[in-house]
């Protein structure tokens, strides 16, 4: 693992992935390939943009000829696929990116991957192909059980079809080309850098700024949460020991339902802020709405194979991480304040050029 390429390295999980393995990594080289559509903030990464070690292409992963051409300049062992268009709601209103990004942009990494690492005598054993997906794609679960990594897929919106496609593209080139790839499927990710349409950003962001805390349905459904910073770490080792053709599943043993997250949201930001106007609790915020066309009611994750086989535990608790959340948040406003008034798109000609 020494020449890695990192697609989407500027969103919220592929920032604090590039983050970490540059720390944790001395001797590897990253290029962070990213499109930097609307959930791609260059000021994710705007403090090692001089690190030599690490390299910022602004290109598509659906750019055959961009990508094939990084493999052969860079001598890429190593592809860590984050890239992808992952928001339901988005994807609901408009499925058209989705598709493009995760099935037809996956495919391109894979025959870049395939003509490098096979076609020219590499050995294929020393490279590394993990793609990076999500529980998602399992459906929805009842009041018990859990996903497992044998759990049959039946994905329920535009968003987890198209991962689980890419999630059979990737398992189908392990199978019929011996292409070296790994599958890691996550549940829901928290921390830093997360863009602000979703729930824990959107709800603290609201919460500081005392506007409405919409909540789905009656806010009973159920989401298996996960810091980032253990969910990169769990990426890392999976990369460094985990069994080519293998898919693990990486979760955070904290289950909430979306209602109890945002109390809890409320409650830490009246904590940590100046108190409303009125004084009163954030809580009084919140507004139920209409539910989303098939919110899956509750996804949890068995992560015992990455557990007993390559030794990874969860080291936040959802207490700890979502105090350590709200804080990061209160500490970073003009970061939340440049995506909100979109400014942060035009910190690339500045962080970049010439580059």
């Amino acid at each position: 693992m020494t020449r890695v390429l990192v697609t989407g390295g500027c969103g919220f999980i592929g920032a604090n992935f590039v983050r970490l393995i540059l720390d944790m990594v001395k001797d590897c080289r990253i290029i962070n390939l990213d499109n930097l559509t609307y959930a791609g903030n260059p000021c994710n990464l705007s403090d090692i943009v001089d690190v030599p070690r690490y390299r910022f292409v602004h290109g598509d992963i659906c750019d055959i000829d961009l990508v094939n051409r990084l493999f052969v300049e860079e001598k890429i062992d190593t592809v860590v696929h984050f890239a992808a268009e992952s928001h339901v709601d988005r994807s609901i209103e408009g499925p058209m990116d989705f598709i493009r990004t995760n099935i037809v942009g996956s495919f391109t990494l894979l025959e870049a991957a395939r003509a490098a690492w096979l076609g020219q005598g590499r050995d294929a054993s020393e490279c590394r192909f993990l793609h990076v997906s999500t529980d998602e794609v399992y459906g929805s679960l009842g009041e018990t059980g859990l996903f497992t990594e044998n759990t049959s897929y039946d994905p329920r919106s535009p968003y987890s079809a198209s991962k689980a496609s890419s999630d059979h593209l990737v398992s189908a080139y392990q199978h019929t080309y011996g292409l070296p790839v790994i599958i890691t499927n996550c549940s829901n990710n928290y921390g830093p850098y997360q863009f602000p349409e979703k729930l824990i950003p959107l709800v603290i962001n609201n919460a500081l700024l005392g506007k409405d805390l919409p909540v789905y349905g009656d806010g009973k459904n159920i989401r298996d949460w996960l810091y980032v910073g253990d969910h990169c770490q769990a990426i890392l080792m999976a990369l460094q020991k985990g069994q080519v053709g293998r898919t693990y599943n990486i979760g955070g043993n904290s289950e909430k339902q979306n209602i109890e997250v945002v109390r809890l949201i409320c409650d830490l930001v009246d904590e940590m802020a100046a108190a409303l106007p009125s004084g009163n609790s954030r809580q009084e915020l919140i507004r139920f709405v209409t539910d989303r066309p098939g919110h899956d009611r509750r996804y949890a994750i068995d992560a015992s194979r990455i557990r007993d086989e390559l030794g990874w535990v969860p080291s936040m608790t959802f207490e700890e991480g979502i105090r350590k959340t709200v804080q990061w948040y209160l500490e970073h406003r003009p970061w939340s304040e440049s995506i909100l008034d979109g400014s942060y798109q035009q910190y690339y000609e500045q962080m970049y050029a010439g580059r």
